[in-house]
């Protein structure tokens, strides 16, 4: 559908920063550019101001929503929190196919951008394991949003070792194969706590609202 579309188009954008944080949106612009009419393209707006990624300004249009501090700290504790119980879960009644195809995390090969998708699979691959479909969601949309944090920095976040985080990887399917939702739940726990203070000490580095 066209509005699936388009919503889809303009929330990668904000994710992906080509729409930087604090950058004001016009309807009428965007719909020029997307060539629809300005419909789609207002329901796309809200839907994104409904995920906290931009705002609605009176009479001015739409702002995509800056990076704070304050916010990346809630991103990142709402992670440590959920991501462990959905590893709990899908140890706990995931279909040993549902867990086989976790296999595929073990290794990678690529360049910066596409570990940036494979790690958002893994992640997301265990929430949809879980078998609550509103947990499922709600992973994804947390880490789309640390993304997010990552690319505001301007940078590549200081002390990331791809192959230590895919030998990371690896250990968490370990666990889940063997159907050890107590230690996947931990090991997921502990790799993400480590990514956030990552992320967050990048960002501690660059200008954002406190």
């Amino acid at each position: 559908m066209l509005r699936e579309t388009v919503y889809a188009r303009l929330r990668y954008e904000v994710l992906s920063c080509q729409l930087a944080p604090g950058e004001s949106l016009r309807e009428q612009e965007l719909a020029a550019r997307y060539e629809v009419s300005k419909q789609p393209v207002r329901e796309a707006l809200l839907r994104l101001e409904r995920e906290r990624l931009v705002t609605v300004l009176p009479r001015q249009g739409y702002r995509v929503n800056p990076i704070s501090l304050s916010d990346a700290r809630d991103l990142c504790r709402f992670r440590e929190a959920l991501e462990p119980i959905c590893a709990s879960e899908a140890a706990r009644q995931a279909s040993d196919e549902e867990l086989a195809a976790l296999e595929a995390f073990r290794s990678f090969s690529g360049d910066s951008s596409a570990f940036t998708a494979y790690n958002r699979h893994f992640h997301c691959a265990i929430a949809d394991a879980s078998g609550s479909a509103r947990m499922a969601a709600t992973v994804r949309e947390l880490v789309e949003q640390a993304e997010r944090l990552v690319l505001v920095s301007l940078q590549s976040v200081k002390g990331r070792n791809n192959s230590l985080l895919v030998a990371e990887h690896g250990d968490i399917v370990d666990a889940l194969l063997a159907r050890n939702g107590r230690l996947a739940a931990n090991l997921l726990r502990d790799h993400v706590v480590r990514a956030n203070a990552r992320i967050l000490e990048s960002l501690s580095r660059f200008p954002v609202v406190p």
